[in-house]
């Protein structure tokens, strides 16, 4: 009789950049909230210090990813969700992983030589970036890490010096792999990709009315109310199939195609689409909000449930190398 399949764990971070919205959502919340079982994840405060010198706003960003990931569906009776810099663990971990790791792999890594090339100055946390990343994965024995494309590197730099140290103490790490998820494209209110960065992002909580703002800002073309426009590649439209039905996507490009339709309408269907979808989730947004005490008590229980696994990789690391 063969024996059940063990379930595969996984592993992800999340940066603690400021508002989360649509890009994030839909690029990979909707599958961390679809796929709780044997998940972790954690919080990336410790990476966000590279670029990030505002105390508060770290701490206001930290509670906006787990206070949103709650309202959105996240239950910590099944995911573990913690803040990194609770679980201690792994920055010690880094270190040990550090003792093996080549400078030539820190010097070809994606993060560090795009700001190089751009003549930004990159701080030494910058340059072990990947090393920490590879600690973060390593100290959960995580076997599948959802990832985008841009990541990939980071998961393979995780594995080389998983394989590093077990070549010099032998086989302490299990050693991960990357999956890669479908790429969802999600455009900004000007058109190009949503990104915080680019200031065209519509959050994925926000009041109604600054909502329905920031969607009324949404670039569309010239064309006459009077005439008939072109759905095909529409922000609007293209917003509006993320969240849908293939009939209501029919019945709003259709709408599109007949003369008097404006543009204005179009964006109001999308905003109470939007509304539709997100507007228990903001509820239940504004009701932790009055409890952010029970957003800090979940990141606690979950910080109790990552240290001892971190805990146990590391103390096979530290006995691996002598110093247990």
């Amino acid at each position: 009789m063969t024996a059940p399949e063990t379930p595969k764990t996984y592993l992800s971070g999340v940066q603690p950049s400021g508002d989360l919205h649509l890009g994030n959502y839909f690029g990979a919340i909707r599958q961390h909230i679809a796929a709780q079982d044997n998940a972790y994840y954690f919080i990336a405060d410790y990476h966000a210090l590279t670029t990030q010198r505002d105390p508060q706003q770290v701490r206001d960003n930290v509670y906006d990813i787990a206070a949103t990931y709650l309202a959105l569906g996240l239950d910590p009776d099944r995911a573990v969700m913690w803040a990194q810099s609770d679980v201690p663990e792994v920055t010690e971990l880094a270190w040990l992983l550090a003792c093996v790791t080549g400078k030539g792999m820190l010097d070809r890594a994606t993060s560090y030589k795009d700001k190089e090339a751009k003549g930004l100055t990159a701080s030494v946390g910058l340059y072990t970036y990947p090393v920490l990343m590879a600690a973060d994965i390593l100290a959960f024995d995580a076997d599948i890490v959802p990832v985008g494309s841009d990541q990939v590197q980071h998961v393979e730099m995780a594995r080389d010096m998983a394989k590093s140290f077990n070549s010099a103490y032998g086989e302490v790490f299990k050693l991960p792999k990357f999956e890669l998820g479908v790429p969802v494209p999600v455009p900004g209110i000007d058109g190009d990709k949503m990104s915080k960065s680019y200031g065209n992002a519509i959050p994925i909580i926000a009041p109604s009315k600054k909502l329905r703002k920031r969607v009324m800002k949404i670039t569309t073309d010239s064309t006459p109310l009077e005439e008939a426009k072109d759905p095909t590649g529409c922000t609007v439209v293209e917003l509006y199939k993320l969240m849908a039905t293939s009939d209501e996507v029919a019945a709003l490009e259709l709408s599109y195609r007949t003369p008097g339709f404006g543009y204005g309408e179009a964006k109001q269907v999308l905003f109470e689409k939007l509304e539709e979808v997100f507007g228990a989730a903001r509820a239940e947004r504004e009701r932790l909000d009055k409890d952010p005490a029970h957003v800090y008590a979940m990141l606690k229980q979950g910080a109790d449930r990552a240290r001892p696994v971190a805990r146990a990789v590391l103390n096979r690391a530290r006995k691996a190398c002598g110093i247990d």
